[in-house]
């Protein structure tokens, strides 16, 4: 499986951007059954969780420092996943990056995801 990322840029504080993930695969390999997740690593930083949706999109979790401005969330039929970012802050410049959890929930803890897209980098000036 492979994903990549896109949709990322610079945008000023209190701007908003949407993210896609596009996922594909050889021999029809999907993500339609796995759980999905949006990591970001800023400069120096450790890569943290983000956000969260299982595989029909039921659950979602967010990270406390978005819950409230950003939402996830996915197009089985499209093998997409997207993450809406609102209200951005500074402090969310980082590079941004969709991974494929190994099972149909999502995680927080990134080793349990096993496949992960190039990322796509956000900055937001203040």
């Amino acid at each position: 499986v492979q994903l990549q990322a896109s949709g990322g840029g610079l945008v000023q504080a209190g701007g908003s951007l949407r993210l896609s993930c596009a996922a594909s695969g050889a021999s029809g390999r999907t993500i339609s059954n796995n759980g999905m997740g949006w990591f970001r690593q800023a400069p120096g930083k450790e890569r943290e969780f983000v956000a969260g949706i299982s595989w029909n999109g039921a659950s979602t979790t967010y990270s406390d420092s978005v819950k409230g401005r950003f939402t996830i969330s996915r197009d089985r039929a499209k093998n997409m996943v997207y993450l809406q970012m609102s209200s951005l802050k500074p402090e969310d410049t980082a590079v941004y990056s969709c991974a494929a959890s190994r099972s149909p929930y999502s995680p927080t803890i990134h080793s349990q995801y096993n496949y992960w897209g190039q990322g796509t980098q956000v900055t937001v000036s203040s």
